[in-house]
């Protein structure tokens, strides 16, 4: 889990830092920022399930709405037959945009699931005496 969870801190301080000349970076900067922070304290071996929880949630609705609304993921693939989205790096179609902020949120929830899943199971396993 160390590794897994230094690389997607790594991944999600990239991705935020790629966000700075976005037309909202102050949503998403925090947004891959709390996935960031939250991967390092794992890597740490500090698990914070709550935290998870809270993001996995808010990142979840979020990618629903990103999902539902006009120029959204959904729009994408009845209107523009799910063209390709990493055709270049400027997003100059909204839906190219919003797909792609709805897939970034896709990454996030899993690797939260994933630390909560850890954390939980590993809270109710017997310790180990020597």
């Amino acid at each position: 889990m160390k590794i897994f969870n230094l690389l997607f801190c790594l991944l999600f301080v990239f991705s935020a830092a790629l966000q700075y000349n976005d037309p909202d970076p102050y949503v998403w900067i925090p947004i891959y920022g709390y996935g960031a922070v939250l991967c390092w304290m794992a890597f740490r071996g500090n698990y914070y399930p709550r935290a998870y929880i809270i993001g996995i949630l808010v990142y979840s609705i979020y990618a629903v709405f990103l999902f539902f609304t006009d120029d959204g993921v959904l729009d994408w693939i009845r209107e523009h037959q799910a063209e390709n989205i990493a055709q270049t790096m400027k997003a100059q179609k909204p839906w190219i945009e919003d797909t792609r902020e709805f897939f970034g949120l896709v990454i996030l929830i899993v690797v939260l699931g994933i630390d909560y899943w850890y954390a939980k199971r590993r809270s109710s396993s017997p310790v180990r005496r020597q």
